[in-house]
């Protein structure tokens, strides 16, 4: 498949990495040459220096030959038109990143005027992710897969002191449960018996949602979970505002402080029945004055990663009980982890995940990235004609970096072994390295549906993959 990227900035960049790893043609376009040059540097795709708004710029990518292009500037007006211009070029499908609140009141009219197949919006994405979060109520990471069946743990090993120097084989607490991998020093990989746990290590557990749910109760302490009654937003912007408008739906007292003025002027105007306070979030007084201390938890959205991570850390020691940082730069989220604060969340992960979710189609019912990209947890719909049908786990043989670890049948979660089969309609949560992504394309995707599949299809059938 040939895909076209317009914009190299964060997001742009972890789409590209995501298709190129996953064996298409990728072609970026920016303006900035420092930006194609860290993109080329690292991956294996043709980079063109220009504006993409000019229409000479775009002839470059040869319009007709590509298949899905992405505009991901940081204009929303830019990427719109982008995706018009493009597709009247001869583009068969477009995705633009729209982040204004006033463009997402009327995304449906813009979708079918400028010619965009899909809107993606960072803050709205995040602010979803960080409600469903707060929603849980655990002080520990669980990702939910197969309408709630299933589950997936992040789990530092120093929540459990008598993890840390001991070998994976020797331990007996993870009944039923499955450690999929191991995340040390920010590299991710697939543990195996012999593989000894360090206190520095976070693991990824897999399991029926009831088995971890006992698994949590019995060895890990957590805070006392308490009704979510008031929560604290350190930053206005459109996180955020998103966040707000979520949380108030749920009935939940919302207090979202902010520096800029006239960004508290339009929060004021656009939410009902939600305290929004002028002032410094770092203001130590004003906090005080606010009763910080007794939120129930603490969402920090400021536009400065060290500011998020800073006033994080004064909310864990406060006695917050649940307190989430947004951060931008993935480099930081290994330090988040190891510091206490209960969840890091990176706009730019979760929204390069609701690309190729979009982009996989309906065969693909969620899906998560780890760690910078590192590695992907999908929950697959098995078609009828899938390959890995009938066969049992190791019969398929499947390499390292792949982990099938769960199968829900017939409203039943199965742990497998190697001797498991897979069952046409199975829903089967794979853990997978970013590096093998080309083998779990060739083992689950068949050609037939979804904006991927039909892709695919015409650009094999005109020899372009």
């Amino acid at each position: 498949m040939q895909v076209l990227i317009v914009g190299a900035g964060k997001l742009g960049y972890k789409v590209a990495e995501a298709f190129a790893n996953g064996d298409h043609s990728v072609i970026v376009i920016d303006t900035d040459e420092q930006a194609l040059e860290r993109i080329s540097l690292n991956l294996d795709v043709l980079t063109i220096r220009g504006n993409a708004i000019q229409t000479e710029v775009l002839k470059q990518s040869d319009p007709k030959s590509i298949d899905l292009a992405i505009a991901v500037t940081g204009s929303d007006e830019t990427n719109m038109v982008i995706c018009m211009l493009v597709k009247s070029l001869g583009c068969r499908a477009t995705i633009a990143r729209v982040r204004n609140p006033e463009y997402g009141r009327q995304q449906e009219f813009l979708k079918q005027e400028l010619s965009i197949d899909y809107i993606v919006n960072p803050e709205f994405e995040t602010a979803k992710y960080i409600s469903k979060q707060l929603m849980k109520g655990s002080t520990v990471a669980i990702e939910a897969f197969a309408g709630g069946k299933v589950g997936m743990i992040e789990l530092p090993v120093k929540n459990i002191p008598q993890l840390g120097g001991s070998r994976l084989r020797e331990l007996r607490i993870f009944n039923s449960i499955l450690v999929a991998a191991v995340s040390r020093e920010g590299e991710m990989f697939i543990p195996h018996g012999d593989t000894i746990l360090e206190n520095s290590d976070i693991i990824y557990l897999f399991g029926e949602r009831a088995s971890l749910n006992q698994f949590l109760t019995e060895h890990v302490e957590q805070s006392e979970k308490r009704l979510l009654k008031d929560v604290m937003i350190l930053g206005g912007g459109r996180a955020g505002f998103y966040l707000a408008q979520r949380l108030k739906q749920q009935g939940i007292g919302v207090k979202i402080i902010e520096q800029d003025e006239e960004q508290c002027q339009y929060l004021v105007e656009n939410l009902q029945n939600v305290l929004v306070i002028h002032g410094d979030g770092t203001d130590s007084d004003l906090l005080r004055e606010e009763n910080f201390a007794k939120m129930d938890a603490l969402i920090t959205l400021t536009g400065n990663d060290e500011e998020n991570l800073l006033l994080a850390l004064l909310g864990k020691q406060q006695g917050i009980p649940l307190v989430i940082a947004k951060i931008s730069r993935s480099n930081f989220i290994p330090i988040i982890e190891q510091l206490g604060i209960d969840r890091a969340v990176n706009p730019v992960l979760i929204s390069a995940g609701e690309i190729i979710r979009y982009v996989q189609g309906d065969q693909i019912a969620s899906l998560a990235l780890l760690l910078d990209g590192q590695a992907e947890v999908v929950e697959i719909i098995v078609e009828e004609g899938t390959g890995v049908i009938g066969r049992s786990l190791a019969e398929l043989e499947l390499p390292k970096g792949v982990i099938i670890g769960a199968i829900v049948r017939d409203d039943q979660v199965l742990i497998p072994n190697g001797s498991s089969e897979i069952a046409a309609q199975d829903r089967a949560v794979v853990f997978c390295l970013s590096s093998h992504l080309p083998i779990l394309d060739k083992l689950f995707y068949r050609r037939k549906g979804g904006l991927f599949h039909g892709l695919w299809r015409s650009s094999k059938s005109s020899g372009k993959r």
